[in-house]
């Protein structure tokens, strides 16, 4: 049982920056590209192996007539492809070989003849599985992109090389930033991402509200069900008044028990549903306002709430409790500067350490 145990986190990660990734997946019998061609020899010592990739088309052409097709599959983790050749007898060639097919395949790894650009390919005896797309509709195309137009398409962006180097590059600084600050015995504190406090001061937030969402349902069920008019209110206030004046008539006369009650029953239904018209009647479109000013009691916090600038002020609590501690999160700053320099959202670093002089802060 314990030499199949899932490994732990740290060897994991070791795995996935090694020089000499696992064939395997861990969790899956599919080989990732990367343990195929990022290998020292380039995948050349895999030749005669039988393996399950998957991934998504990078480029496709088909060959020979359409006997055969190359296809370049790229699964993300890595930024190099996988060669791959499918002969038209084991699948439909047109539907693997467009740009954004997803495809899962099994076969040979082999020595491509002398003088190929790649050290390995697959050669195919079986598609698993086929996820089409339609040429006339992707919008990832072989061209180079602009990062204005993947921000609208942005469901697909991580496809294009330059954002999944992104990724890769933020994955590989997160890992450090944390293997750094556990070998040096920092505890990592979680702090809110919603706080009522502005721990800086300096600059605007982005506030955290459910005012205008409520204020916009609150108006479209005013139009579906107008608030009650004055003749309305009037009505129910008459209506109440002439059940109460039942009931005293009714104890007046000595009535029976049985009358009295069912006359009293009817006076209290006459009361809720009054209740009820008054307060519809107070429904007013619009933000809700209390002395001129917005009334943030009826807010889902019943006070103002900003999404963080920092989470020093909550970290600073836990250095005082348990000395050495880091939090590394997304912070927002609501700044109306659109440059590349500035940002609304942003990672940030934020250690803190108890009875700690400047050269260990200096350190640090």
């Amino acid at each position: 049982m314990g030499d199949q145990a899932t490994p732990p986190a740290p060897e994991l990660a070791e795995m996935a920056i090694s020089d000499g990734p696992s064939l395997k997946h861990p969790f899956s019998d599919r080989a990732p590209v990367r343990s195929i061609v990022c290998r020292p020899d380039g995948g050349a010592g895999l030749a005669g192996q039988r393996v399950r990739a998957g991934g998504w088309v990078k480029t496709g052409r088909e060959q020979g007539k359409g006997s055969f097709a190359f296809l370049e599959v790229n699964d993300g983790s890595c930024p190099a492809n996988l060669q791959v050749i499918v002969d038209a007898g084991v699948a439909d060639l047109s539907t693997l070989v467009q740009t954004g097919t997803c495809v899962l395949v099994e076969g040979l790894l082999k020595v491509p003849p002398e003088g190929a650009k790649q050290k390995i390919e697959l050669r195919v005896d079986k598609v698993l599985h086929v996820g089409p797309t339609d040429p006339a509709s992707y919008p990832i195309p072989k061209t180079k992109l602009s990062l204005e137009f993947l921000r609208d398409h942005i469901h697909l962006r991580a496809r294009t090389n330059t954002i999944s180097a992104v990724a890769r590059i933020r994955n590989a600084l997160a890992f450090a930033t944390h293997s750094f600050f556990q070998e040096h015995g920092f505890l990592y504190v979680h702090t809110p991402i919603i706080t009522t406090s502005d721990c800086e001061g300096a600059g605007e937030m982005f506030q955290a509200t459910t005012l205008i969402s409520e204020a916009e349902k609150l108006e479209k069920e005013l139009i579906l069900n107008p608030p009650p008019t004055e003749a309305d209110l009037e009505a129910a206030k008459l209506t109440v008044g002439e059940k109460g004046n039942i009931v005293s008539q009714l104890k007046a006369a000595k009535a029976t028990k049985e009358e009295i009650r069912a006359s009293v029953a009817d006076l209290k239904i006459a009361k809720e549903n009054l209740s009820r018209v008054e307060e519809r009647a107070k429904l007013k479109p619009g933000i809700p306002k209390k002395d001129g000013k917005i009334d943030y009691g009826q807010d889902f916090f019943s006070r103002q709430a900003f999404l963080t600038v920092s989470g020093q002020l909550q970290v600073e609590t836990y250095a005082c409790a348990v000395s050495s501690v880091y939090t590394f999160g997304p912070t927002f700053r609501a700044e109306h500067s659109h440059t590349s320099r500035h940002l609304a959202e942003f990672w940030m670093v934020e250690p803190e350490i108890a009875f700690a002089d400047l050269q260990v802060l200096v350190f640090i």
